[in-house]
């Protein structure tokens, strides 16, 4: 059974730091391409960061940009989301995604709430 379980996500004040992780059960994993996205409450889920199955480029999404860091251990079967100058924005739950030609698996996601 498939499995992405995130973990990390808590209450953090506004310019504090979190980091995300996700393990997942896939084998195979170093063929994935892994991403994390989030969805705050009345919004549509977004693109946060995504990054190669080899880890070689990442991209991010506009709001995030230079603030977010998208890392993965393919030994460990792991990605991460390393979040800096966090803001009341930020607020969301953050989710892990896993795309392998039509494969497509998602974490059950992890709350991460800015607020002072």
């Amino acid at each position: 059974q498939v499995q992405l379980v995130e973990s990390g996500g808590g209450l953090v004040q506004p310019g504090g730091s979190l980091r995300l992780s996700c393990v997942a059960s896939l084998f195979g994993f170093s063929r994935y391409a892994m991403s994390w996205y989030r969805q705050a409450p009345g919004k549509e889920r977004e693109l946060v960061a995504a990054i190669s199955s080899d880890g070689g480029s990442a991209n991010y999404g506009d709001s995030v940009k230079g603030r977010f860091t998208i890392s993965r251990d393919n030994a460990k079967r792991t990605v991460y989301l390393q979040m800096r100058s966090l803001k009341p924005e930020d607020t969301a739950v953050y989710y892990c995604n896993a795309k392998f030609n039509s494969l497509d698996f998602w974490g059950q996601g992890t709350q991460v709430t800015v607020s002072s």
